[in-house]
Formats: structure tokens, C-alpha cells, sequence
């Protein structure tokens, strides 16, 4: 386990007149401040991976993510803190001769190695990540190492993302869990640990992911639970144009959020995420005495601190 670490995470009320003439109530499930290197959902999909990886005696973690992945930044760190090599595939072969962002800078920094692939090789890489021949590939470019899927999406990760929800103790036929979704794993954990009655909602940050994404969902529920759910939906309204894509209207909604409520809003998955319970709610597709728990699965990078990678245990 990866120190410091705050858990569970605290719940927050939120008062906002426009859900509260809705009937809606809300309340912000604060993940983002479980770990200040790893935070969020990061931390709770990567520690049941990190647990596996050094019980089988691996020393490097290998990756893959776009540019901008948080993934990447978080298992560079994560890695880091518990003593471990680790790989980034990096979609965007065209990225090795660009200046580094500030997330790649952050993963080379925290000792991560990137290899930048074209997007061809990359899709072809993760299609067929799972057959010996890739991993034979990937062993005879990067040394023995344990692989996570991008996103970190796996039943281990699935099963981490459970103890959000477990840690609602107070959860009834009323309550929603709302969480963004760019790989399934978050929602996958959240709706097979809610008690009967509770549902879930994932937000699509992607665009065009519709079909994909539920197929993801019940994949890691038949390979971490060994059963399907039917407590689940996810929202594909609310993407923005794509994960990067970033229109006005969010940005006006975040910042207006976060002028209201004091708290910093990551703006790819979080904004995303809180504009569509909002537009929900007022719309009236969320029945009067609904309260939905929002999970914060992150903070902006601004809002990151950089302290010291911290020593495992």
C-alpha cells in the first residue's frame, strides 16, 4: 500500500438551489483526496494491481495511454513509490519529437519510460494484448513486466473501485453513485458492491464509445464477480465532442461550480460527470427525493500536489 493514504474518503453535502427545486439531492464523494500523488480513483485501481504485481516478483510495470492520460501519470507515480520500474506506451508516435506536457513530463520525471507508437500499432497492440505473441513482444522489447491495460481497467482494478461504494454505508432505493467513465472499471466496482435497490450511473467521457463501454462494464463483471448486473447505466450525452474536447458550456458550468462550492473541478472526467447530473436533475429525468452521491475521481492538475514520492508498505 502506497502511504499516505485517507481513507475512506469524506462525503460532502452540496447545496445547489437549481438541484433543490429539482428535488435532487447531492453530495460529492471526495476520492480526489485519498492519496496527494495518486489520487482518486488512480489510487484504488492501481493498489490491488501493485499488491499482484510484486507478489509475482515483477520489478517493472508496463502501460499504455494517450498524451494527456492520467493513467499514465498515475502509474508513474505509483510506481515510483513502491520501488518499481515502469513503461509508458504512448499513443502518437509523432509525441517522441514534441515537447513533453506537463503529464508526460511528470511520468519521465518519476522515472517512467516512454515509448511512443504509432496509432495503428498501438490499437493492434492493445486488440490483441491478451495472446501470448504480444506478450512475447512485449517482454523481448521491455523485459519482464506486468502488464495493465490502458486505463488500468482490469477485474483486480474493478474490485478496488467496489470499496468506494462499500464505504456508503448509508445507501437506500433513492440513492444514485454517479461516476465518469473512460474505461469501465470505476463503474464496474461501484455498481456490483451497491445493496439492492441502489443504482449507478456512468458518465462517457469518450465520444462514440456507446456499445463499447457496456460491453467493457459486463466484461469485468463476469471476469472479477463471475455474474452479470443489471444496477447500471451509462449516459453518452454528455462527452463534450470527445475526451479532450473541452466546449464552453462545460467550462462556463465547472467554473461556475466551482465559484459556488470551492473546489476545484477536473474538467475531462469530473465536469463531465457533474453537468449531466445537473442537466438530469433539472430536466427532470431524476425523480423528486432522488440524492445522488457524485464520486470526484480526481483533482485538476493544477490542484495536484508534488510532494515526495512516499516508501510503500
Amino acid at each position: 500500500m502506497l502511504l499516505p493514504v485517507a481513507l475512506p474518503s469524506p462525503v460532502m453535502p452540496v447545496s445547489d438551489p437549481d438541484l433543490a427545486r429539482a428535488g435532487v439531492e447531492l453530495r460529492l464523494k471526495r476520492d480526489d483526496l485519498i492519496h496527494p500523488v495518486v489520487p482518486g480513483n488512480k489510487w484504488r485501481k492501481l493498489t490491488p494491481n501493485l499488491r499482484a504485481a510484486t507478489g509475482a516478483g515483477h520489478t517493472r510495470l508496463l502501460t499504455f495511454g494517450g498524451a494527456y492520460s492520467h493513467h499514465i501519470h498515475a502509474v508513474a507515480a505509483a510506481a515510483a513509490a513502491a520501488g518499481l520500474a515502469s513503461v509508458g506506451v504512448i499513443r502518437g508516435e509523432e509525441l517522441a519529437r514534441a515537447p513533453r506536457n506537463w503529464s508526460l513530463a511528470e511520468a519521465e520525471g518519476n522515472g517512467m519510460r516512454l515509448a511512443f507508437v504509432d496509432r495503428a500499432t498501438y490499437r493492434e497492440t492493445l486488440r490483441t494484448l491478451a495472446t501470448p505473441a504480444t506478450r512475447r513482444d512485449l517482454e523481448r522489447r521491455f523485459g519482464r513486466c506486468y502488464v495493465l491495460p490502458e486505463g488500468g481497467s482490469n477485474a483486480l482494478a474493478a474490485r478496488g473501485s467496489a470499496r468506494t461504494a462499500a464505504e456508503l454505508a448509508d445507501l437506500g432505493a433513492h440513492d444514485v453513485v454517479c461516476c465518469p467513465v473512460g474505461t469501465g472499471g470505476t463503474l464496474a466496482g461501484i455498481a456490483a458492491a451497491l445493496p439492492p435497490g441502489a443504482r449507478a450511473l456512468g458518465v462517457a467521457v469518450l465520444k462514440g464509445a456507446a456499445g463499447y463501454l457496456e460491453e467493457e462494464v459486463g466484461r469485468l463483471h463476469r471476469e472479477g464477480w463471475d455474474r452479470t448486473f443489471d444496477n447500471w447505466h451509462i449516459a453518452h450525452t454528455h462527452h463534450g465532442g470527445g475526451y479532450a474536447k473541452l466546449p464552453a458550456a462545460l467550462t462556463a458550468f465547472a467554473t461556475a461550480f466551482e465559484a459556488r462550492h470551492g473546489i476545484p473541478i477536473e474538467r475531462r472526467y469530473v465536469a463531465k460527470m457533474l453537468h449531466c447530473v445537473h442537466d438530469l436533475a433539472t430536466g427532470g429525468a431524476l425523480p423528486r427525493g432522488t440524492r445522488v452521491t457524485a464520486v470526484i475521481t480526481g483533482p485538476p492538475p493544477q490542484a495536484r500536489p508534488r510532494p515526495p514520492a512516499a516508501a510503500p508498505r
